[in-house]
């Protein structure tokens, strides 16, 4: 059995070490202190950020997905990234996805062994038949988890490109990932919890990576999540009346009613007003600019 002592998610914090005897405020003080430190760790890493982010871009494009792999904590917050994607940016399901060791059962109940098959990391990636248009985004915050590793290297084997996050140096646990995001949390409050700094850490750098890829793809316009279907529900319809009216210069009213006329695209009343054609041609003038309304307002002017 590895001994996994020397990884740096795995060794004592000197700062929490009498967090035991602290009082409740105290506590809150040693974990408060520690979490601010993850953005800086970040920060860092900027670089492989920007790189994985444009593997992405560039997947999506050509009409491939992103696939996290993942177990645990991690596991879960690929899954969770990818179910926020449909109703933040209108993307289709499969667009983002998030692959979990034990399935959909271990998003709700741990099940600790499903990590360590290698094996079953590589049978989860061929059942998605990854190609060369996917990205595969294992997450392992200890770096070590076979699962991941198994899914990344089978992932290589199909052509897609490929992306490891772990809160280890590379000198500890290497990968062979495409590009490797490494964001050094340091030690955990609580001796290997890294449900906790690698946590916020991993939910920081994937919301990075699907947001600034959905920017690029034209689902934000300034910084507006126009790419919606407002007829969800009624917090949604009176953000896409509300969106709307900022943008034409509109009342809130009139861009309810627009939205309507839209059947709930915010972007599509946009263009009909900024244009004034029909739903229809808004449409179209759409899908020739890609889909980014800031083009169609443009060529407007």
């Amino acid at each position: 059995m590895q001994d996994r002592g020397h990884l740096l998610t795995e060794q004592r914090n000197a700062r929490s070490m009498q967090i035991d005897r602290a009082s409740i405020a105290d506590g809150f003080d040693i974990i408060h202190a520690e979490d601010a430190s993850i953005p800086a760790a970040v920060a860092a890493v900027k670089p492989a950020i920007v790189e994985a982010v444009q593997w992405v871009v560039a997947a999506l494009r050509a009409g491939g997905r992103l696939i996290y792999v993942g177990a645990g904590t991690s596991g879960r917050l690929g899954v969770l990234d990818a179910a926020e994607c449909p109703p933040t940016f209108l993307t289709p399901p499969e667009m983002v996805q998030g692959i979990i060791a034990g399935g959909r059962e271990a998003m709700f109940r741990s099940i600790e062994g499903a990590e360590d098959n290698a094996e079953d990391g590589s049978a989860a990636v061929d059942q998605l038949q990854v190609g060369a248009n996917d990205v595969v985004f294992g997450i392992a915050a200890g770096g070590t988890t076979p699962f991941v590793h198994g899914a990344i290297a089978r992932a290589k084997q199909r052509s897609a490109k490929t992306v490891f996050f772990a809160c280890v140096p590379k000198e500890q646990v290497a990968d062979e990932a495409d590009v490797s995001i490494r964001v050094l949390t340091g030690p955990e409050v609580i001796t290997g919890s890294t449900r906790m700094k690698a946590g916020t850490a991993t939910k920081l750098v994937l919301n990075m990576v699907t947001t600034l890829t959905m920017v690029q793809l034209g689902k934000v316009y300034e910084n507006l999540m126009v790419d919606v279907n407002a007829f969800v529900n009624r917090k949604l319809i009176d953000r896409g009346g509300r969106m709307i009216a900022r943008i034409t210069g509109l009342s809130r009213e009139q861009g309810i009613e627009l939205l309507h006329a839209a059947n709930g695209r915010v972007k599509t009343a946009i263009v009909m007003h900024m244009q004034q054609v029909d739903r229809e041609q808004a449409e179209t003038l759409l899908q020739q600019h890609n889909g980014i309304v800031r083009a169609v307002i443009e060529q407007a002017k």
